[in-house]
Formats: structure tokens, sequence, C-alpha cells
């Protein structure tokens, strides 16, 4: 560490970005600024409901705060920089700004993946045992699920920072991409990265693939104890406390495995930025409103946080 914070300006990097100077790249621009400032907003809004409202403090609200914490947490690591760069026209980032940033990144996508399989396994247990969920999704069952995802995340966001800072980048400064990505990034060292590039391959199966098989067996469990309902009014309710989870899901995994499980030969530099803007900056934006907008017990906090409000301008 002690020599990354030694290295000089030379070492910078330069982050191409995905804008230019058009004018339609600064409408482009003030839709992303757009995006960011609803995503901040959503997930803070989200965060203080569920802190605030007492019908909220359940299992699966829980697991929801952390979500949104996860996707605040990223888009402050990539849009500001990523902000910043393209207004003063520098596009450069420190070398131990770099780090950080991949450090960051990577734990949050890691965290974000594991905690939304397991909130699959939250919903399987709140429509096929409900009798026995306070007792399977105990408040310390509940901090065990957060806790393991975030330590998992963050252990592969460090051990991919220090391994991608270590190599020697000795010639071409020029990052291809608007942030910091370990792919993007090892393709300037001018060292050898085939087995780096291979374990990462191997930790973002695992990381990717892991939670996401958790998902398909909680949902094919999920779906065997609907049909075995009886009333139609219990199966239409179970399935839409799955909706928003699976939506989600959709959103984050789609997007990851493009980046990250696909052909290498069938990806652009321009492709991979696109993809990384729906997965660091919409997918943000959006899941605080899939879990709102279609969630009465999220609006029902909301109205009355309202009515709190507009009665205490009023006196």
């Amino acid at each position: 560490m002690e020599t990354w914070m030694n290295r000089s300006s030379t070492d910078d990097f330069i982050l191409l970005g995905i804008f230019s100077y058009h004018a339609t790249d600064f409408v482009l621009f003030s839709m992303v600024m757009m995006v960011f400032t609803v995503a901040l907003c959503g997930n803070v809004l989200l965060i203080s409901l569920i802190y605030i409202d007492p019908r909220l403090h359940t299992p699966m609200y829980f697991f929801l705060s952390q979500l949104s914490l996860m996707d605040l947490m990223l888009v402050c690591n990539i849009v500001p920089k990523m902000a910043v760069n393209f207004l003063s026209g520098r596009k450069s980032i420190s070398f131990v700004g770099c780090g950080i940033q991949i450090g960051f990144f990577v734990s949050l996508v890691g965290s974000e993946g594991l905690l939304l399989g397991l909130m699959a396994y939250d919903r399987y247990v709140a429509i096929s045992h409900p009798l026995h969920y306070p007792i399977l999704m105990s408040p310390r069952v509940c901090f065990q699920i957060a806790g393991g995802s975030w330590a998992f995340g963050i252990l592969d966001g460090v051990i991919q920072m220090v391994a991608a800072m270590t190599f020697p980048y000795c010639g071409s400064r020029n990052v291809d991409h608007f942030f910091c990505e370990v792919p993007a990034l090892l393709k300037l060292a001018c060292a050898d990265t085939s087995l780096f590039e291979n374990l990462l391959f191997a930790c973002c199966v695992f990381m990717l693939l892991l939670p996401f098989s958790i998902i398909v067996t909680s949902y094919a469990r999920i779906l065997a104890a609907v049909f075995h309902m009886r009333s139609a009014q219990a199966r239409k309710k179970a399935l839409a406390t799955c909706s928003s989870h699976l939506t989600a899901v959709s959103l984050f995994y789609g997007a990851a495995m493009f980046i990250y499980l696909g052909p290498k030969g069938y990806r652009t530099p321009s492709h991979d930025k696109v993809v990384s803007v729906f997965y660091t900056v919409l997918t943000p934006m959006l899941n605080p409103l899939i879990y709102s907008l279609r969630n009465r017990e999220v609006m029902g906090a909301l109205r009355k946080g309202l009515d709190h409000c507009r009665i205490v301008i009023q006196h």
C-alpha cells in the first residue's frame, strides 16, 4: 500500500469515458445525471422509510435496506468522478484512486449478487414455511445473511484490487472505460495477465452462478408450493411478493453475466460501457422504484411520512 501511495502524477490513468463533447453527448450526460439523482434520492428515501416505520421492520425490508445501501454506494463510487472528469475535461484518475474505485465496485457488485440470491431463500421460507418464518428468519439469521454477503463481496473486492494494481503498467495509460474496471485495466498491463484473468473468470463464475443457483432452486420450490395452494387469491399474493425480486434479479444478472461471462469475441469496449451504465447507474435507480411502486406497505409508509411532514409544516 505504501508503494501505491508513493506513485507520482505520471502514474495517473486517463479514463476515456463514454461521452465526447458533442451536443447530443451533453444531453446524454444530463440524462445520466438525472438518473443518478433519482437513484440517490430513491435509495436514501427507501432506507429512511424502512428505518423509521415499525411496520417495515421485517426480514424482507431489512434486506431491501441493505440492497439500497449497496446501490447508493455503487452510484456514488462511479458517477461523481465521471461527472467531474466530463465537466472539467481532465479525465484523469490517480493510481490509488483507481485501485479504490476497483475495490469498492467489485465489493458492492459481489455483495449485491449474493444478497439477491439469499433474498430468494427468504421468499421461499415466507411462502413455503409461513408458520416457521419468524424462527427460520430470526434477526440473528438476517444479520448473518447480510453480513455474509458483505464479507464475501469485500473479500472479493480486496483480492481483485490488490492483484490488478500489482501488475506493471508501463505503456499507455488510457483506460477505454468511464471508470476503473479490472477487465479494461488489464488490457494496459505490460505483463502476462492470463493466469489472473482465468482466476478472475473462475471467481466471477462462483460469485454469479452460486447465488443464481440459489435463486433458481428457491423459485422452483416456490412454484411447487404455489401450485399446491387451493386459493387463487393466495397464489396471486404469493407470486406478487416475488415479482419485484425477480425483476431486480433479471436486471442485475442479465447485465453482469453479459460483462463477465459473455464470449470476448462478441464484445467491444462500446458495448461494455453501455452495459456498465445499465447496472452501475440505471439498475440502482430502478431497484427502489420496483420495490416501492409495486409494494403497498412501502407506499403506505411513504404516505404516512408525507402526511406527518405536512402536519409539521402547517404548525
